[in-house]
């Protein structure tokens, strides 16, 4: 999700927003309102109480729908849950939960389906499609198990079915320690809560402030559950059956650090102890250690039965009573579980074991002998035969050291789980397996089989971990050439290109007779780093380690290598290169879109390049390939952009963001930014241009990275002359090349591209001959084979340049090539320059076509900046200009609901608009009840009127 989408501004309590990155937390102000008295009890979270009551009404009403809930484990965020679920249902909602268990990481989906089981008998009135991969995800059919559910239609399903339960009476959701939740089921909740506007659905997320889902981490609002001061800890162990006095006293207040769930067991640690305030046994332990002592020094007084039961509860993983009593027929009495509850540590309701804390769990298993947890751990796993993958695991957890048997269990259980889409599923248990396997060679195969699904998962920093451990088990060359290339993909999208290609190149030019294929993977691979780089060296070692594989003409990314190298050498050869395997491709892989639409970016064949890299695009949304999606995502919003489809880009921007954000790829997160500032820029406002562009670059260093500095600049040059400060304009695109005495492209190839706007801005600017100095460098490097985009890019720049008499033959090559109409906004700004030089040579007859086709694009654009001196030119060329009603009407809409209204004005039904844009019918509904104001209309039989068929 991109900021735009996120920084709504609400009234009244500040926030924090979690963000790991290095450019710390931001804020965020939220409208909470107030509560009634009905919480009392609660210590000292009044505020945190505001928050709730409002959320609670969120679900029914206006206001930010999602709200996360973070803390230290035992400040009472399970409490605060609590309240809300019995807030919620005293206000008319239905309340759905989840509770998170490490019991349950491995299992795809568990989550999810702990949520939905109260509702997940009406699935039967969901669409058909929609219906079958909510069954077969959560292995309620008999289908084919080879086939993999498409990931969208199984969130789709999600939202769907609570949209409908939510029709009967507003639904909230309350999702407790997410920390513990499945990755399948964040996925799901994610896509979820993305998707609240319009529906009657809020959504209460609790995790442990050091452990927030990443999905959950940016994009939503954060509350901090902050330790209590200390006048409120005072008097909440004031409020304790016996409170400690004088030193006990102090004491516990400097233990507790606030923190309210060890206030009272620490209070109840010392009473027990006959009021000893002497003992220094836990002083120097950290906070969480300190609890999960505390949890567990009751223990020994309880009956064995229940540390037996106790014990098996917290192996289990899960809440269910009956996984316990199947393991232990004998615990099923109530006498068992009675010295658990007089004692505080657990509740046992409706078939449910529910422990106070999660940390009892912790508390409870590791103050277990190894022996006694070995034991629990085989009779879960023989309870458990009918369910291979919960079997599997309990194996696991009772191995004694290394298990072939076991480990082929888990190897089974990451091929099911890889089977349905659960990749990260799949990751871990080939991970735990590869653990107990004795084979060292075997174990190799097996990491390199975890870091395949963790790649496929989207998460490049543990596809790096993974494959660090490979080198310690093998001397296999091809087995350590494909562990460094898994290491090297997992730092391609990140801003350590040295250290991706650090990996990757030497892997190329060793395997390149041995293993050609590992080779040219490891050379493709290799080649974004080295192009986002830029520096001369890499380019230099692509082309010198590319002669020393064998030429496979039957792959496609061999073009590709080369053109990061020279992008403007063998031009021709290269794009008939790229025709012929477009022209070939029938059912292409993933690999061959994605790198033959880098090709025909390159290339300059932006329509190709659109084409190629949307089928990707969709590729991934079908796969669920998050890490890499935000690579190719971020890829399509640029040639979208430079093809002038500015809305689609910015769409695809925002979310190449939230992906990145999500994979820690930090170079896509902030690419995806500096695409946004320029587009910001471009439309006009300045101010925000620029304050995205800070945002994308604040606390990181560029001079690595070649490719985005110049892009940044640009961003910052364009906004600068929207603003009409053409000085700065130029200071900034100036950047783009070298200060010698000889200028050079800072970047081999991005720098030209901005060649243009860099002279327009000279001529402004006073700065012709710095700028000229700039062209006649740069036009020496850049040969006669160049695109026609390029070709008009360097002929405007010639033509603004040129003395007054000398500009027109250039200009006229610029406008020569019809093909350079392909870039709207290039060829506008072309069809400008040239009308307001017609116009000042006193030529208007000749100047108004070419200006009044240039604000046709402008205005199809949005460029605002433009359009205005489109129109001051005109009307100085003697033309009347009537306002346009369409982009006026279009420009309060958001790019989702410029996108809704084009469809529904195209006559597709709101269920059908749903469907196309993985939406519920009824948030489309409420879509356009908002778009129709906005408008100046009343129904969707008026939108074709105004958006044309």
């Amino acid at each position: 999700m991109a900021p735009n989408a996120v920084n709504r501004q609400f009234a009244a309590i500040t926030v924090h927003w979690a963000d790991r990155s290095a450019v710390g937390r931001t804020r965020e102000s939220m409208d909470v309102g107030s509560i009634d008295a009905r919480t009392r009890g609660i210590r000292g979270r009044a505020r945190e109480l505001e928050w709730i009551g409002k959320l609670v009404d969120a679900a029914d009403g206006p206001g930010p729908k999602v709200l996360v809930l973070t803390g230290e484990p035992g400040t009472g965020k399970s409490t605060l849950l609590d309240h809300a679920a019995a807030e919620a249902e005293a206000r008319g909602r239905r309340v759905l939960r989840v509770r998170g268990c490490e019991g349950e990481l491995g299992l795809d989906l568990a989550g999810a389906h702990q949520l939905l089981r109260p509702v997940l008998r009406d699935a039967e009135r969901l669409p058909a499609r929609q219906r079958n991969a909510l069954r077969h995800a959560f292995g309620e059919d008999d289908g084919d198990e080879q086939q993999t559910p498409d990931p969208l239609v199984i969130r789709t399903g999600v939202l769907t079915l609570l949209s409908e339960a939510a029709t009967e009476r507003p639904v909230f959701i309350v999702v407790d320690d997410a920390q513990w939740l499945d990755v399948g089921s964040l996925d799901v909740l994610a896509f979820v809560a993305r998707r609240l506007e319009g529906e009657r659905i809020a959504l209460l997320l609790a995790a442990r402030e050091e452990a927030v889902p990443v999905r959950f981490d940016r994009d939503f609002p954060h509350l901090t559950a902050e330790p209590l001061d200390r006048a409120e800890a005072g008097l909440l162990l004031d409020e304790q059956p016996r409170p400690p006095r004088g030193k006990a006293r102090a004491r516990i207040l400097e233990q507790a650090s606030g923190n309210p769930l060890a206030l009272i067991e620490l209070a109840r640690a010392y009473a027990d102890e006959a009021g000893d305030p002497g003992s220094d046994s836990i002083d120097s332990l950290p906070l969480t250690a300190r609890l999960e002592r505390l949890f567990a020094a009751g223990l020994p007084d309880l009956p064995e039965p229940t540390r037996r039961a106790l014990l098996l509860a917290a192996a289990a993983g899960t809440d269910r009573l009956s996984d316990v009593l199947h393991a232990a027929p004998g615990l099923d009495e109530p006498e068992v579980w009675r010295p658990a509850e007089q004692a505080g540590l657990v509740r046992v309701e409706s078939g449910d074991i529910r422990l106070r804390h999660p940390l009892v769990r912790v508390a409870i298993y590791q103050a277990a002998s190894f022996a006694d947890r070995r034991e629990a751990h085989l009779a879960l796993a023989a309870a458990l035969a009918h369910e291979p993958d919960r079997r599997a695991w309990h194996l696991a957890a009772a191995a004694l050291g290394p298990d072939e048997a076991v480990a082929d269990a888990l190897a089974e259980s990451a091929e099911r789980s890889r089977r349905r889409g659960g990749y990260a599923a799949a990751a871990t248990a080939w991970e735990r397996a590869a653990e107990l396997t004795p084979d060292c060679e075997h174990r190799a195969g097996r990491l390199l089989a975890a870091s395949a699904a963790a790649m496929y998962a989207g998460y490049p920093q543990w596809v790096g971990d993974i494959a660090a451990r490979v080198a310690t088990l093998t001397d296999d060359p091809q087995k350590l050439a494909e562990a460094s290339l898994r290491g090297g993909w997992s730092l391609a999208v990140t801003l350590r290109h040295d250290d991706a290609l650090g990996f990757l190149l030497p892997v190329a030019e060793s395997m390149a007779t041995a293993a050609p294929e590992l080779a040219l993977d490891a050379l493709g691979t290799a080649s974004t780093p080295a192009y986002n780089s830029g520096d001369p060296f890499y380019r230099t070692e692509l082309e010198r380690i590319r002669t020393l594989i064998a030429p496979r003409p039957d792959r496609s990314d061999g073009v590709w290598t080369q053109l990061v190298s020279q992008p403007f050498a063998g031009r021709e050869a290269a794009l008939e290169h790229l025709n012929h395997k477009v022209d070939i491709l029938r059912e292409a892989s993933l690999p061959d879109l994605v790198v033959l639409g880098a090709t025909a970016w390159i290339l300059d064949e932006s329509e190709t390049a659109v084409r190629l890299l949307g089928q990707a695009v969709d590729h991934h949304l079908r796969a669920a390939t998050a890490g890499t999606n935000c690579t190719v995502t971020q890829a399509l919003g640029l040639a979208l952009f430079e093809s002038g489809a500015w809305t689609a880009a910015q769409s695809m921007a925002e979310d190449a963001f939230g992906l990145a954000a999500e994979a820690g790829a930090d170079n896509v997160s902030v690419g995806s930014l500096i695409l946004q500032s320029t587009l910001r820029a471009a439309r006009g406002d300045h101010a925000g241009a620029r304050a995205q562009a800070a945002d994308a670059v604040r606390g990181t260093d560029l001079r690595k990275s070649r490719s985005l500095y110049v892009r940044h600049c640009h961003a910052l040059g364009m906004a600068a002359f929207a603003e009409g400060d053409h000085t700065t304009a130029y200071e900034h695109l100036r950047r783009a090349f070298t200060q010698d005495f000889h200028p050079a492209p800072v970047h081999h190839h991005a720098s030209l591209y901005y060649l243009a706007d860099l002279a327009a801005a000279a001529v402004r600017a006073g700065q012709t001959n710095d700028a000229r100095a700039v062209l006649r460098a740069v036009e020496r490097s850049l040969g006669t084979t160049r695109s026609a985009r390029l070709d008009a890019i360097v002929s405007r720049a010639s033509a603004l340049l040129s003395e007054p008499d000398g500009a027109e033959p250039h200009f006229r090559a610029a406008l020569a090539d019809p093909a350079s109409a392909r870039w709207p906004f290039e060829h506008a700004c072309t069809l400008l320059d040239f009308g307001e030089w017609l116009r000042r040579h006193r030529r208007a007859a000749e100047a108004r076509p070419l200006l009044s086709t240039a604000l046709e694009i402008f205005e199809r654009l949005d460029a605002q900046p433009w359009i205005a001196r489109s129109i001051a030119e005109l009307r100085a060329a003697g033309v009347s200009v009537a306002d346009s009603r369409a982009p006026e009407a279009v420009a309060g809409l958001t790019p989702q609901e410029l996108q809704i209204a084009q469809l529904a004005a195209e006559g597709l039904t709101n269920r059908d608009i749903g469907a196309r844009l993985y939406l519920s019918p009824r948030t489309i509904g409420f879509h356009l009840h908002k778009i129709f104001p906005k408008l100046g209309i009343t129904g969707r039989a008026q939108l074709r009127d105004i958006l044309g068929p």
